[in-house]
């Protein structure tokens, strides 16, 4: 039998865009607001696919950090301080609906969990998202 879940997760952090002109060239932060959906088959024993506080667990990662492009000359000097998550690019929200989709993907690998993400939504602002399906 295959299911569906979903699960909406909320983050504060904070990011920069190096590629960009504009305000967004400027460290800012955001409510990020991510949407997942994922299917696959249940355990047989539980009849739980994945649990809902584990997909959270592994969005949460990015809560509360400074979330830069590896390339950006910012990062060392913040490091001095506080801890940088580094992105191959710019940290977009297109670039962080692909990223936790893999972070789930590697979760869903390492406890043996059969399951797809074949929708994620990632909202930087009440207005805006990036989606990704497969």
């Amino acid at each position: 039998m295959k299911v569906g879940i979903y699960k909406e997760v909320q983050i504060d952090t904070s990011h920069r865009l190096l590629h960009y002109e504009g305000k967004c060239a400027n460290l800012h932060g955001h409510r990020w607001k991510v949407e997942i959906w994922m299917e696959g088959e249940p355990d047989k024993t539980t009849q739980i696919l994945i649990d809902y506080s584990m997909i959270k667990k592994v969005v949460d990662k990015y809560d509360h950090q400074i979330i830069l492009n590896e390339e950006d000359p910012m990062v060392p000097r913040i490091r001095e301080f506080h801890e940088v998550i580094t992105t191959p690019g710019d940290p977009t929200s297109e670039l962080m609906a692909s990223l936790i989709r893999d972070d789930l993907y590697a979760f869903c690998r390492e406890h043996g969990i059969r399951a797809t993400v074949p929708k994620i939504r990632v909202w930087e602002s009440p207005t805006a998202f990036a989606e990704l399906t497969e």
